[in-house]
């Protein structure tokens, strides 16, 4: 009898152990199921997310749990578990209010600091399209090209180029640009509209699975809006014969089904003394469906053109010979053209509570034409050394992606994965370098050809969460087909090139409060090289990889303030380059980059905010002797920041600096490339539905250089060539004043 009581007491304490789930859904105050609302039991460290149709499932949960209800945009919500409440259901409505840190929770979740810069984004929206990448903590840019050109990035100790190591996506829309005729992973951001954006996730460094190519010193995934809350008219007009106007109106409202178009005009002469006669047309149309239940759907339609003239870069010693201003220009008749038009739809499907299918696939359409001549009269004394780059390419894309999840050990963790396949295949026409006087002429083809590139992938990640740990291990495996048609040859001359390369990566995460996550990130990426490098070298070094690791802590020790730290360290491998500007092929060696990355976020008050980053990187050249082993052009050290208000006596707006430090220029630092400390400032009215603000670029007017390259050239009554630094000069005190209406 004993032994029966004894048995029965175990079963009785052990089922009170027996960890427990809570369910339910999640609403706004007009009853609308709210997607990605954190859930988070504070108790335990555990989370999860509502999906579609605004429910969730969150395991281990006990009498006595703290329950956090939080998502950018809506006051926070808490609940206390009480007996009644174990696997239970509840139901919770989640009422607006402005953008606030508080509304972030720190949860072992991988990139979780995407979240708080979109705080960031949320208190100071961008209001130009390169605004967008300058959200991105260490993330510097720079136009060099009369407007038109795709900016170039500095990132971790990278020259990135126009994108060469960082991968950029719009709504799973690829903007990497693979064996361009100007550049590899060139990124033209400008057929973006910066109203239409919703937030910014990011990543630095190569350990997530589903990113793929160019992910080496990171990833950014931009969202635009599912939907316009209201119609909204704006028009910007200031110095330098500047003019933007936008328009954004709903075409459909209903209970299911939203759409709406957005339109762009930008016209402006610059800031030199040859204007540069730019403009840029952006119109995107956008439907949306989602039942509320299982399913969301969204297709979306963009066209995006423009056409510049440029001044280059011009050679330091013309300035300081006062042969022309620093705005003025040796070979004005540089600039181009190009367009770029897209279709692409993205689907979602729940299937049921643990389970979910996702796809998307696009088309694009994309031309360009880029003039330049960086070198004058170095190689031809008579013409000059202007050269034409141009192509013609289609994109066609897509992707699936399956996610699962599990519960484990009787609901006292969780296991989930997903799984994805898709594919890439770049059709690229005509892809030419040519010499080419005043952009009339074609003197010499240098290089003429097509490329067809196609990209077969597949990848794999899990995420086991327990308690405030989650280990996050993934595996991608890529196939690539790489064919060249040489057009300047006399005989038919086809050649391809294929390669498979795996990529692992491992993201341990562990939310030691909610105060604090202590993260360690490890992963193999890489970009893949021009099709014409690849067919050249017979194969050589096709997917050159990076070996990343970081390691760091996010730290909320009060509800409105966070810190975080991350250590990094990145090797390449070496690589060839495609040199687009001259039509050859550079090996550039394997290097070495290791760093640290520091940034504070601070809501000082409901009405003021605070944001900053510095971020510090070593890059050395490994295969070089020590003191010509610098990379030139890359960082290492910059700072970026901003003190933001709002609704203060209907008045908003905010102050933000940029800085990047003196870097050197070539590989062994005898050219050096000057920083700069550029502030801009921003303020706003609001009066009832009328919006009238002041847009200051470069406040206290300081002269500074945007971009800078040690370059050897010849001017045309130069006995010998010089090499030194040639820049494009930044922009001075640049005011304009902005009129917005939105009904």
């Amino acid at each position: 009898m004993i032994r029966y009581i004894i048995c029965f007491a175990f079963l009785v304490f052990f089922s009170n152990l027996r960890a427990h789930e809570l369910s339910g859904t999640i609403v706004t105050e007009g009853n609308i199921p709210l997607e990605g609302v954190g859930v988070y039991n504070k108790t335990t460290g555990g989370y999860t997310y509502s999906n579609v149709s605004g429910y969730f499932e969150l395991d281990d949960i006990s009498v006595n749990d703290i329950i956090y209800f939080y998502s950018l945009g809506y006051k926070n919500q808490q609940i206390t578990i009480v007996e009644n409440q174990l696997d239970g259901i509840v139901s919770i409505v989640l009422i607006e209010s402005a953008v606030s840190l508080d509304q972030v929770v720190l949860v072992s979740k991988v990139n979780v600091l995407s979240t708080f810069v979109n705080v960031d984004m949320k208190a100071n929206p961008v209001k130009s399209t390169q605004e967008i990448l300058r959200k991105i903590p260490g993330l510097i840019i720079g136009q060099h090209a009369g407007g038109g050109k795709a900016e170039q990035i500095f990132l971790r100790g990278f020259d990135i180029d126009h994108g060469t190591d960082i991968a950029i996506n719009v709504d799973g829309l690829p903007v990497n640009m693979v064996s361009h005729a100007h550049g590899q992973g060139y990124a033209d951001m400008h057929f973006v509209i910066p109203e239409t954006i919703d937030n910014i996730d990011f990543g630095k460094g190569p350990y997530y699975a589903d990113k793929g190519n160019f992910n080496t010193a990171g990833y950014v995934d931009l969202k635009t809006k599912k939907t316009i809350d209201k119609n909204l008219l704006s028009l910007e007009t200031g110095r330098f014969n500047t003019l933007r106007a936008l328009a954004m109106f709903k075409v459909v409202e209903g209970d299911d089904s939203n759409a709406y178009i957005a339109s762009e005009l930008m016209l402006a002469d610059g800031v030199f003394e040859s204007p540069q006669n730019f403009n840029r047309l952006n119109i995107m149309g956008r439907y949306n469906y989602n039942n509320r239940e299982n399913q969301d759907l969204s297709v979306t339609l963009s066209h995006f053109q423009s056409k510049w003239d440029a001044s280059g870069q011009i050679p330091q010693r013309s300035v300081d010979q006062g042969s022309i201003s620093r705005f003025g220009a040796i070979d004005d008749t540089e600039g181009g053209n190009t367009s770029r038009s897209n279709l692409w739809v993205n689907h979602s499907k729940q299937i049921d509570e643990h389970s979910r299918v996702k796809s998307k696939a696009y088309v694009s359409k994309y031309d360009f034409e880029l003039f330049s001549n960086f070198t004058f009269f170095l190689e031809d004394a008579i013409n000059g050394d202007q050269i034409q780059q141009i192509e013609d390419r289609t994109i066609i894309g897509a992707e699936t992606l399956y996610e699962r999840s599990f519960h484990l050990k009787d609901h006292d963790s969780q296991f989930g994965y997903e799984s994805g396949v898709g594919f890439r295949y770049d059709d690229i026409n005509d892809v030419q370098l040519s010499r080419t006087l005043n952009r009339q002429t074609i003197l010499e083809r240098l290089a003429f050809g097509n490329v067809d590139e196609f990209n077969i992938y597949g990848f794999i990640q899990g995420t086991y969460k327990r308690n405030k740990w989650t280990l996050n291990p993934g595996i991608r495996i890529d196939y690539f087909k790489f064919d060249y048609e040489d057009l300047l040859t006399e005989t038919y001359d086809n050649k391809s090139e294929n390669k498979v390369l795996p990529s692992p990566n491992l993201n341990i995460i562990y939310a030691a409060s909610s105060g604090l996550q202590l993260f360690v990130k490890m992963g193999v990426g890489f970009h893949s090289n021009d099709a014409r490098v690849v067919t050249a070298n017979n194969g050589k070094k096709v997917l050159p990889v990076a070996f990343g690791a970081d390691i760091g802590a996010i730290i909320k020790p009060m509800d409105r303030l966070v810190l975080n730290a991350a250590l990094w360290s990145l090797f390449l491998q070496q690589e060839f380059v495609y040199v687009g500007d001259a039509g050859i092929v550079e090996p550039s060696g394997k290097t070495q980059r290791y760093g640290l990355d520091l940034g504070l976020r601070y809501q000082l008050t409901d009405w003021l905010y605070f944001n900053g980053d510095i971020n510090y990187s070593h890059a050395r050249s490994i295969e070089e002797l020590e003191g010509e082993d610098y990379i030139p052009l890359s960082p290492d050290l910059t700072s970026s920041g901003g003190l933001t208000f709002r609704d203060l006596d209907k008045f908003s707006g905010g102050l933000n600096y940029r800085y990047i430090k003196d870097r050197p220029a070539n590989e062994d630092n005898s050219i050096v490339a000057d920083g700069y400390f550029v502030t801009d400032f921003n303020l706003n009215y609001t009066l009832r539905n009328w919006t009238f603000g002041l847009i200051v670029e470069n406040l206290f007017d300081i002269e500074w250089n945007e971009t800078q390259f040690a370059t050897q050239s010849r001017l045309f009554d130069e006995p010998m060539p010089i090499e030194e630094i040639h820049f494009t000069p930044g922009t001075p005190f640049f005011a304009r004043i902005k009129v917005s209406l939105s009904f």
